[in-house]
C-alpha cells in the first residue's frame, strides 16, 4: 500500500480566494490516493471495506479503479506473483 498527497479537482469544483487584491481560482484541492496491491481473491473485501469506511454522501468521497496488475516482483528476494504481493 502507498499513501500520498495530492492535488486533484473534480465535482467540487475549488474555490475563489483573494491574494494580494486579486481573485484566484484554486481548482486543485488537496486529496489523499491509496495505491493498494492485493491478490485477486481480496479484491471485492477491500472494496467494499474501503466503500463502507470511506463513504460519508458528500461530494469528494473519491473513487475506486481496479485495474490488473500483469506481474509482481520483490527486488530484494527475486519473489514473483502472488508470493511478492
Amino acid at each position: 500500500m502507498t499513501v500520498s498527497n495530492v492535488a486533484g479537482c473534480g465535482l467540487q469544483k475549488g474555490f475563489t480566494e483573494v491574494y494580494r487584491g486579486t481573485q484566484l481560482v484554486i481548482n486543485l484541492l488537496p486529496k489523499v490516493k491509496l495505491e493498494i496491491v492485493v491478490k485477486d481473491a481480496k479484491v471485492d473485501d477491500v472494496v467494499q471495506i474501503i466503500s463502507r469506511i470511506s463513504r460519508t454522501g458528500s461530494v469528494g468521497d473519491g473513487k475506486i479503479f481496479i485495474y490488473p496488475v500483469e506481474q509482481a516482483i520483490r527486488i530484494r528476494t527475486g519473489e514473483t506473483g502472488d508470493d511478492a504481493i
